[in-house]
């Protein structure tokens, strides 16, 4: 058997923990797989004197995680630190070009400075893996980049935050709003204290830029992800899905179209409706879900446990894996001066059906108003539901839901625009497309 892998693990946090217990207690198997076995032999934290569950005593300890770089023991460094920016990015480019491994489960890292990195891996060739960054347990980056290999990817999209996903899966069952089931989420540790990132899209557009990377071959785009969450999202959103076969994911979608020379890449994170027939509809609870629909495999799904300490450890651990077997592949499937710069895609362009929810004062004429702009903007409507009947002359806002015909997204966005301003809406739309 070849001599050890030898890494350095920076960050003692849940999943830093997973990783030196899974590597304790699957040591044996993990040898025999990879043909030699994965040894710690530093490691670095804040806080040296917090109880972790683990036994330290065998490491080296560096106060200074970016030491690691300068270590002559250390084969591969593995940050579990997080952040974009900060310690975890000066460990990851120090220890790169340095010429050592980086595995990183820093899905944030990756999504806005991933190239560079990638850059600097290939310069010292030096392996960089990042597989624990994107759902979790779930193979996703090793089976875009290597099952579906021989594919063209035509669409990628899946529920890729649990946190959100265990908030409307909760609202569905019990029937409560939001910012109920929210505070029982970070109650349970589902949810952070400022749980911002993940219900209003941001970690899902991380993940989800990545994934549009690997899939189509273009160049990381973050800032051009379009980002929205679940914060607005009622119960009676929730049960009018219902009452239509639907049920409300946060989705992650990305596609690329090439015209002219040029891909047009389209990034979004919304809540969508999904048919309850779906695969996604079926995904309940903190679970993570991938669909990659490729030109000769067909439709591939990735399903799984998105975060905790064993999946993202065993993501990890998988990578050392695959660094210790001398498995070489490129970060981001193809050398980085190979991967296109896209431009945006123009939402407009794109035909679906939508839901929206207006806000309406009880009042008479609401509904003929909004009629007549759908109608004004070319939107065809397919269905109408009604939460108490404007023109009763009642005091409390009533919920109006439309469901249009398929058409371009720009109709819909220009019937809101002639509705802007309007007293008859005491709050603005909420506008949901579903999933074809």
């Amino acid at each position: 058997m070849a001599d050890n892998l030898r890494i350095a693990l920076a960050g003692l946090g849940t999943v830093g923990a997973g990783v030196l217990r899974l590597l304790a207690e699957n040591g044996d198997l993990i040898a025999a797989r990879a043909g030699r076995a994965i040894e710690v032999v530093a490691v670095s934290a804040r806080d040296r004197g917090k109880d972790r569950g683990v036994d330290l005593s065998s490491y080296a300890w560096e106060d200074d995680m970016t030491a690691f770089a300068g270590r002559d023991d250390v084969d591969v460094v593995v940050e579990l630190v997080g952040g974009s920016d900060g310690p975890a990015l000066a460990l990851a480019r120090k220890a790169l070009a340095g010429g050592k491994g980086l595995v990183t489960a820093n899905k944030a890292m990756v999504a806005h400075h991933g190239l560079e990195l990638a850059r600097l891996a290939e310069a010292s060739e030096a392996p960089l893996r990042y597989e624990a960054a994107v759902a979790g347990g779930i193979p996703v980056i090793k089976g875009l980049s290597e099952g579906a290999a021989a594919n063209r990817i035509e669409r990628i999209y899946g529920i890729l935050n649990g946190t959100s996903n265990y908030i409307l899966s909760k609202m569905e069952t019990t029937g409560r709003d939001f910012g109920d089931v929210l505070s029982d989420a970070q109650a349970l540790g589902y949810a952070e204290a400022d749980p911002t990132f993940d219900i209003e899209g941001v970690d899902a557009g991380h993940k989800l830029a990545i994934l549009a990377s690997l899939a189509f071959g273009t160049q990381l785009d973050f800032a051009a992800v379009d980002a929205s969450g679940i914060s607005r999202i009622r119960a009676a959103d929730i049960a009018q899905a219902r009452a239509l076969g639907y049920v409300i994911r946060l989705i992650g979608l990305a596609d690329c179209d090439e015209r002219d020379g040029t891909r047009h890449l389209f990034q979004r994170v919304a809540p969508y409706l999904v048919p309850v027939r779906h695969p996604l509809a079926a995904v309940d609870g903190p679970t993570n879900a991938v669909v990659a629909e490729g030109n000769h495999v067909g439709r591939l799904l990735f399903q799984g446990a998105g975060a905790g300490d064993g999946p993202t450890a065993s993501a990890v651990v998988a990578d050392l894996v695959d660094i210790a077997r001398g498995n070489r592949m490129a970060p981001f499937s193809q050398p980085v001066d190979s991967l296109v710069a896209s431009t945006p895609a123009d939402p407009g362009d794109r035909r679906n059906r939508a839901y929206v929810r207006f806000t309406v004062a009880d009042r008479a004429g609401v509904l003929a108003e909004i009629t007549a702009a759908m109608r004004d903007a070319g939107v065809s409507i397919e269905s109408m539901i009604q939460h108490g009947h404007p023109e009763d002359g009642g005091e409390e806002p009533v919920l109006v839901a439309i469901v249009t015909h398929e058409g371009p997204e720009s109709g819909v966005a220009r019937a809101l625009e002639l509705l802007e301003g309007s007293p008859a809406l005491v709050d603005e739309p909420l506008v949901m497309r579903l999933v074809g």
